[in-house]
């Protein structure tokens, strides 16, 4: 096969399928359906909103934690905070007590910003109730070193990951999710916000940005190159779109380069008509779903 038909026949491998999609979005609504009955008092599956890489749509089919917000009254922010001492406590107990009428075998756990419903086939819901203003950045419950109020502003996000995908002919999500595949097969320390911003400051400079699945190679080669050479003191960045700030102290540019020099072999592979040779090499960066 040639380098664009394997590329292409990894990147629909990555996608999420039909029935994955399908038993997300049952649970979803289902979460929704009980925050609504109980702080809002209507029969309702409104009010939530994927988020992180789900709702970006640059998870690949591996995603098992799934992101989500729901809109809470104002009237439970003040509820809350009215109280003596952490509010912010009380009020993740009362959704995780929500939740769990509807999952009542799921295992429930609150970390001190989100309640996580774990489910028996790995997949885990990080929920996230939050209170909307109107230029509809979000603040959110932190139970943590005695309970506080933090903001949050992931919708920019999300449109900068859309508006990207267009700038670059569709390639965008593709680089996103062939990264993610990346960071779980070799166990890569970086967060996903930071692979989905960095494709996105990468690839929309770059000067092929509009090519087909045939430049895929080189866009792999140049995007690891674009990694390994951030700066190494830099543990903060800020995200596309929102300008949050994503902490990422671990060092992935040592993994990053490693990436780099077995493209340089595929690619040399490639061209030299070891084709089944390249495809290892991609294999070792890529994992099993990239065509042997």
């Amino acid at each position: 096969m040639s380098v664009a038909t394997n590329f292409e026949t990894f990147c629909k491998s990555l996608l999420i399928g039909t029935v994955q999609r399908s038993t997300i979005s049952t649970r979803y609504l289902a979460i929704c359906k009980r925050l609504n009955k109980d702080f809002w008092d209507m029969d309702t599956t409104s009010g939530g909103r994927y988020v992180g890489s789900f709702g970006r749509n640059t998870a690949n089919s591996w995603v098992s934690d799934i992101d989500m917000l729901f809109e809470m009254p104002w009237s439970i922010y003040t509820k809350y905070n009215g109280y003596v001492s952490n509010g912010q406590s009380a009020l993740l107990q009362a959704v995780k007590n929500s939740i769990s009428t509807t999952y009542p075998t799921t295992y429930l756990k609150g970390d001190g910003q989100i309640i996580t419903v774990s489910f028996s086939d790995d997949t885990k819901f990080e929920v996230l109730p939050v209170f909307k203003h109107e230029d509809s950045s979000y603040t959110f419950a932190d139970s943590n070193g005695g309970g506080g109020w933090k903001k949050t502003n992931p919708i920019p996000e999300i449109n900068a990951i859309s508006t990207g995908d267009i700038l670059t002919n569709n390639n965008l999500r593709p680089l996103c999710r062939m990264a993610r595949s990346w960071k779980f097969y070799c166990n890569v320390p970086i967060k996903g916000l930071l692979i989905d911003t960095l494709a996105y400051r990468f690839l929309t400079n770059w000067s092929d940005r509009d090519k087909s699945y045939l430049y895929y190679d080189w866009m792999s080669r140049d995007f690891f190159a674009y990694l390994k050479d951030q700066n190494k003191d830099q543990t903060i960045w800020n995200a596309i779109g929102s300008g949050q700030y994503i902490y990422n102290s671990d060092n992935f540019r040592y993994k990053a380069t490693i990436a780099y020099n077995k493209s340089l072999e595929a690619i040399k592979l490639q061209t030299d008509n070891y084709e089944w040779s390249a495809k290892q090499k991609w294999r070792e960066i890529y994992g099993y779903r990239f065509p042997d």
